[in-house]
């Protein structure tokens, strides 16, 4: 009997029943025209699911064609991949189309399909376009050079880190090999983005504004070689110039050629494993605004979201450096992306406002359920757990942990031996509860602040009673509102969650623990702080 397993080793995962079943020259993670219906936007991919290790079809145009290789078959053929029947069948036919030479019990070297020769057949017969010759003279920023640069926030050390220099000459060919030379001038200077193989020209009062030289590859990305191996947010701009204010004013960001250009799903896809926003801040003209939905849209499966500037759209505002030009600062911006996030986790900050302790107006007494503590201890970017049994000191053992992180600067409290950094620049320390009532969380932290001296709760403080939250909410609210104090108080001390097994359905199921445990990991190194997790035992071990 034919396996699935034999058919994909014996296809490239997959990959040759694409090439033999999709005409034309379409290419692994590039957008293209779908061939099997009258597609009129190229919005079809092929890619590599690494969680199932074989080649899929993905088509936002029209969804019936997503899937893997045999689905893609069973739709061709009118047959159901959920079938038992028809998936056997569909294993037959990919056998005898290809010819795998599987149920014979002789297997075949696969042959090239048509789609695959005729492509390779034009590689080798149309040998690939050289790149037209170039040369380039640099010269030092002269002071007016700086100033332009300088209205931006762009310093010049950061001018040498992304690799732009000053051009005084330039010269190449035109398509028809004719040469040309341009020559920079006071009235109309001359920059270059350089890279190991190319040099892109920008000049900014002169037309044409951009020039290419060299060979560019298939991906170009500007500011990409910069990105640290991690962060917290990601903005995908129109142009060098927006990478370069961003990164003047401490964020991160990278370009593409144009805002037009179909952004690879595979770079994306990477991406995504090394910051937790990956936001488009395109112009807000028409072009700009057009090509930032359809890029949200075929990047919606990444989670990638768009950020719309507050300006006209006219030539002179238009982009994230005419925002900065105009006098807003990095705080300024940083009122615009936390306004982007409320937006986006209006729903549950509305829940958890609900559930945060209201120091004004107590909670009315009622009988106590569970008296538990909780605090966590250790490194930035790491968790810390603390166990025990009933009355063994835990909730003792948080209150100093936590007093510390809360009291004033010139106050000495007694934090049982400990020594707990001082939280000077008064970023977030949070408080997740899941077992206590209300009652008891608030006189805990009351007794907290006691213990570090505060006469009334600062603003960084926050605690949540979660126990009227269904489990599965309770890591959703968490996270998000640990993304959205994260920006708020420009950092995050600690968080203390005081019954992590009450995260998930069982405590006993091995797969949902970890991976709760490895969100929370996840979170500790995006944010650069410790989350300490108290886990309780029950009365028999």
């Amino acid at each position: 009997m034919l396996r699935k397993e034999e058919i994909l080793s014996r296809t490239n995962n997959g990959l040759s029943v694409f090439k033999h079943y999709l005409p034309g020259n379409w290419r692994i993670g590039r957008n293209f025209l779908n061939p099997l219906y009258e597609d009129s936007k190229a919005s079809c991919n092929i890619y590599f699911d690494r969680h199932s290790g074989m080649y899929k079809m993905k088509d936002f145009g029209d969804d019936s064609y997503s899937g893997d290789c045999f689905f893609l078959v069973g739709q061709l053929k009118g047959l159901d991949c959920n079938r038992a029947s028809d998936f056997i069948e569909i294993l037959a036919t990919i056998d005898r189309d290809l010819g795998l030479g599987l149920a014979s019990g002789i297997p075949a070297v696969v042959p090239p399909t048509a789609t695959h020769w005729a492509a390779t057949s034009q590689r080798e017969d149309t040998p690939e376009k050289p790149a037209k010759p170039y040369q380039f003279r640099e010269q030092k920023f002269t002071p007016a050079e700086l100033e332009y640069w300088r209205q931006y926030g762009i310093t010049p050390e950061l001018l040498e880190r992304y690799k732009v220099c000053s051009l005084r000459e330039y010269r190449s060919e035109t398509a028809e090999g004719k040469p040309y030379a341009y020559i920079s001038s006071a009235a109309e200077p001359m920059y270059g983005y350089k890279g190991k193989q190319h040099i892109k020209l920008y000049r900014p009062f002169s037309t044409p504004r951009f020039l290419y030289g060299g060979s560019f590859g298939e991906n170009y990305c500007f500011g990409l070689e910069q990105l640290p191996a991690k962060g917290d947010t990601l903005f995908i701009t129109g142009g060098e110039k927006d990478v370069l204010s961003l990164a003047a004013h401490g964020f991160h960001a990278i370009c593409f050629n144009s805002e037009t250009v179909t952004i690879p799903a595979n770079l994306i896809f990477r991406l995504t494993f090394r910051f937790k926003h990956i936001v488009l801040l395109y112009d807000t003209d028409k072009t700009g605004r057009e090509s930032a939905c359809k890029q949200e849209k075929s990047l919606a499966e990444f989670g990638v979201k768009r950020l719309l500037l507050p300006l006209p759209g006219t030539k002179e505002e238009k982009d994230i450096s005419d925002y900065f030009k105009a006098g807003n600062t990095r705080e300024d911006f940083l009122k615009l992306f936390i306004e982007f996030l409320d937006n986006l986790y209006s729903d549950t900050l509305i829940m958890l406002k609900s559930c945060e302790i209201d120091f004004n107006n107590p909670p009315a007494k009622a009988q106590v359920i569970i008296s538990a503590g909780d605090v966590p201890l250790g490194t930035q970017g790491n968790l810390f757990g603390i166990t025990g049994g009933e009355g063994t000191g835990k909730s003792n053992y948080v209150a100093a942990i936590v007093s510390g992180c809360v009291c004033p600067a010139d106050a000495e409290i007694d934090t049982l031996g400990i020594h707990v950094t001082p939280n000077n620049r008064r970023k977030a320390v949070l408080l997740y509860d899941t077992e206590q009532s209300e009652v008891q969380l608030f006189k805990n932290v009351n007794n907290l602040l006691a213990r570090a001296k505060q006469p009334g709760k600062p603003d960084e403080l926050k605690a949540f009673c979660l126990t009227g939250m269904s489990r599965k909410e309770r890591l959703n609210a968490i996270v998000q509102s640990m993304d959205k104090f994260y920006y708020q108080y420009s950092g995050i001390q600690l968080v203390v969650i005081d019954g992590i097994a009450d995260l998930v359905k069982s405590a006993n199921d091995e797969a949902e623990s970890v991976a709760v445990i490895d969100e929370l990991y996840r979170l500790a190194g995006i944010y650069n702080t410790c989350i300490l997790c108290v886990l309780h035992f029950v009365p028999n071990g």
